[in-house]
C-alpha cells in the first residue's frame, strides 16, 4: 500500500486539515524524483494477517505525529508518507523476504527518502539494514528487538558489524532489546513463586533469542529449567507436546516468539490437556501483548502474562497520556501496544529533519543518531552510541475478563 498525501509543508493523514492545503489522492510514488525542499519518511510493515491490528496502530501513531508537527522547518519542506505491506498472504511470513528486500531497494532508490520506520520483525531487520546502510538511510525501528543487530556479544560472531558494510551505523530503535527483556521476564517469574519452567520457542531470531537469555538468567536464579524446545509454529497442534509437558510437572511454560508464531494455539492446547492457570503460568514476551493473541486463545488466554518493553498506552503518564486521549479521540479506538512506539519514531525522525531543514540523508541519519535528551510520550531518553534507546522499563501484564491488564513496572536493572 502506498500513500501519498501532501499539506503544505507536512503529509497529514489525518481527517481535519490545516486551512489552504490540499490533499492528493492516494497513487503509487514515482520513484527517483526529488527536489532538495522534497523530502519523505518511509515505513515497511506487516499490514495483512494477524499483525494487522498491532501495525495499523503504528502506522497511525506515524499518520498522528506527522499531522501534529506541521511546523517543521516552518513550512520551508514539504514532508510526503509512503506506506508500505510486507506482509505476504502466499508464504503466511510476518514479514515476507521477498516483499523487505523490495521495500529497502525502492526506498534507497527514491532519493527524496530520508527515513525508513520499519520493519516489525528483527529477522526482517537483518536483511533492511545493511542495504539502507550502504546508502546512507536512516532507519529508525519501532519494534524490532533482537540485541544482535546493535549489540556486540549478545548474538552472533559477525553481529552487529556484518550489518553495517559503510562501517558506519544508521540503525536506532526507540524500543528496549530482548536481552533486557528476557532478563526481566526470569526475575518477573521469580517473584510470581515459579520455580520450575519449561522452556518453548518458535526457532526464529527473536523468539529464539528471548527464549535464550530467559533460560540463562532462570538458571543463574536457581530456577529449575525442566526442558527447551523449539516448536513448528505452522503446526496444527501441540497436544502431543503439552502432554509431555505436563508430566514434568512445571509451575511456568515460557514461550519466545509472538502471536503470528502460533501462540494462540500453544496455550489452548496447554489448558486441554490440564495445565489449567491455576496449576502451570503461561508466559510470553511482547510479542503475544497484542488483541490477536487474546482473541485466538479466547478464554485459554485468561491468566496468560506478557512482559512488555515500557507500559501499555493507558498507562502513560504526562506528555503521554495527552498523546492517548489524543489517539482514541482520532481513532476511536484503543491503540495496540507499539502505537505509541510508531508515534515516537516518527516524532524523533521530525525531530531531526528540524535540526536539518533539507533532502539530507547523511545529515538527518546523523541528526537523528545524536538524539539525547529527546522529551516523549515514552518518558525523556537518548539513543546511545549503538542506537538503542536508554529507557529500560519494562511492565508486567496478565490477561483478565477476555482483555490485557497492566500489573506492575518491572525493575530493568537486575545484576
Amino acid at each position: 500500500m502506498n500513500i501519498n498525501v501532501t499539506v503544505c509543508g507536512l503529509v497529514a493523514l489525518a481527517t481535519s486539515l490545516t486551512s489552504g492545503c490540499q490533499q492528493l489522492k492516494s497513487s503509487n510514488l514515482a520513484v527517483g524524483n526529488s527536489s532538495t525542499n522534497t523530502v519523505k519518511i518511509f515505513s515497511s510493515l506487516p499490514l495483512t494477517g494477524s499483525s494487522a491490528v498491532q501495525t495499523q496502530s503504528i502506522v497511525n501513531g506515524i499518520k498522528q505525529a506527522i499531522a501534529q508537527e506541521s511546523t517543521v522547518c516552518n513550512h520551508k519542506l514539504k514532508i510526503e508518507y509512503e506506506v508500505n505491506d510486507n506482509a505476504s498472504a502466499a508464504s503466511g511470513a510476518l514479514d515476507d523476504s521477498a516483499q523487505v528486500s523490495a521495500h529497502a531497494n525502492k526506498a534507497v532508490a527514491d532519493s527524496s527518502v530520508v527515513a525508513f520506520i520499519g520493519p516489525y520483525s528483527s529477522g526482517a531487520a537483518k536483511l533492511v539494514v545493511p542495504v539502507l546502510n550502504q546508502a546512507n538511510l536512516l532507519i529508525v525501528s519501532p519494534a524490532s528487538t533482537y540485541p544482535g543487530l546493535t549489540k556486540q556479544g549478545l548474538g552472533e560472531s559477525r553481529e552487529p558489524s556484518i550489518y553495517y558494510p559503510t562501517g558506519k551505523r544508521n540503525y536506532a530503535r526507540v524500543v528496549p532489546t530482548d536481552d533486557i527483556q528476557g532478563k526481566v521476564a526470569a526475575n518477573w517469574a521469580k517473584s510470581l513463586g515459579v520455580k520450575k519452567v519449561y522452556i518453548l520457542d518458535d526457532q526464529s531470531l527473536y523468539g529464539k533469542g528471548l527464549a535464550n537469555v530467559f533460560e540463562a538468567t532462570a538458571k543463574e536464579l536457581g530456577l529449575q529449567v525442566l526442558g527447551r524446545e523449539g516448536i513448528d509454529s505452522r503446526a496444527s497442534n501441540y497436544r502431543a507436546l503439552m502432554t509431555k509437558i505436563r508430566a514434568t510437572q512445571p509451575d511456568l511454560v515460557y514461550f519466545g516468539g509472538p502471536t503470528q508464531s502460533n501462540a494462540s494455539q500453544v496455550v489452548k492446547d496447554m489448558r486441554d490437556v490440564g495445565m489449567t492457570k491455576e496449576l502451570v503460568k503461561f508466559m510470553g514476551p511482547d510479542g503475544i501483548f497484542d488483541r490477536a493473541f487474546v482473541d485466538g486463545a479466547s478464554t485459554a488466554a485468561e491468566g496468560v502474562y506478557a512482559t512488555f518493553g515500557g507500559v501499555s498506552p493507558r498507562e502513560l503518564t504526562g506528555v503521554g497520556k495527552t498523546w492517548y486521549e489524543s489517539y482514541k479521540q482520532k481513532f476511536n479506538q484503543e491503540p495496540e501496544a507499539y502505537a505509541a512506539y510508531g508515534y515516537e519514531a516518527a516524532m524523533v525522525v521530525l525531530n531531526g529533519v528540524n535540526q536539518v531543514c533539507k533532502n539530507d540523508r547523511v545529515a538527518i541519519k546523523n541528526a537523528v543518531l545524536g538524539t539525547k535528551n529527546f522529551s516523549g510520550v515514552l518518558g525523556k531518553w537518548s539513543f546511545d552510541s549503538n542506537g538503542d534507546t536508554t529507557l529500560t522499563k519494562m511492565s508486567g501484564n496478565f490477561v483478565k475478563n477476555g482483555r490485557w491488564q497492566f500489573v506492575s513496572v518491572l525493575q530493568a536493572n537486575y545484576k
